[in-house]
């Protein structure tokens, strides 16, 4: 059972329920992470906003699931790991793949430095190394793609947190973490 309150659309007020009928057409559903989030139409807002741009940008859908599963395990977050493993595969991810991902790696050799990045980011607080910059950048990553990969850890720290702090019910497929 949730720690923090599950704004439902029968528990909504109107700025909520415009929030969540709004996400329902969007995705088909509404997870109940981001139910969470609608306690604060503010902060559902921010969310939804920033992880809408973000989305736009130039980092493909399976390397942004790639660090979503990878930081979603090393934040022992089993909500986020078995959303992102639900997504994951939508996006074409293998099992296999989606393994790597969550030990911090990849089978794809680009993407696997992206992950790892991604990783140290959070480990280190954003202190990485100026190799591992250089990495990314002898990988074909661009100094744009590196701040979507920064952007991409912080929106997933943030729903790592959402999902630990509040214990949020579990409605994906459930899956264990390592």
């Amino acid at each position: 059972m949730s720690r923090i309150n599950i704004i439902t659309p029968e528990t909504a007020n109107a700025e909520q329920k415009g929030l969540l009928d709004a996400i329902q057409a969007q995705l088909g559903m509404v997870p109940n992470f981001l139910k969470v989030f609608a306690n604060s139409p503010v902060a559902l807002r921010s969310f939804m906003g920033l992880h809408g741009v973000a989305n736009e940008g130039s980092l493909d859908l399976q390397t942004r699931e790639r660090i979503a599963l990878a930081l979603a395990q090393q934040n022992a977050c089993e909500y986020c790991v078995s959303a992102h493993t639900a997504i994951g595969a939508k996006a074409g991810l293998n099992r296999d793949e989606m393994k790597a991902n969550r030990d911090g790696t990849s089978q794809n050799a680009r993407a696997a430095v992206a992950v790892k990045f991604a990783r140290s980011l959070r480990e280190h607080m954003g202190e990485v190394t100026t190799a591992e910059l250089t990495e990314m950048r002898n990988t074909g990553y661009s100094d744009a793609d590196i701040v979507e990969v920064i952007t991409h850890v912080g929106m997933n720290i943030l729903t790592n947190i959402l999902g630990k702090a509040s214990r949020v019910e579990i409605d994906f497929p459930k899956v264990a973490l390592n």
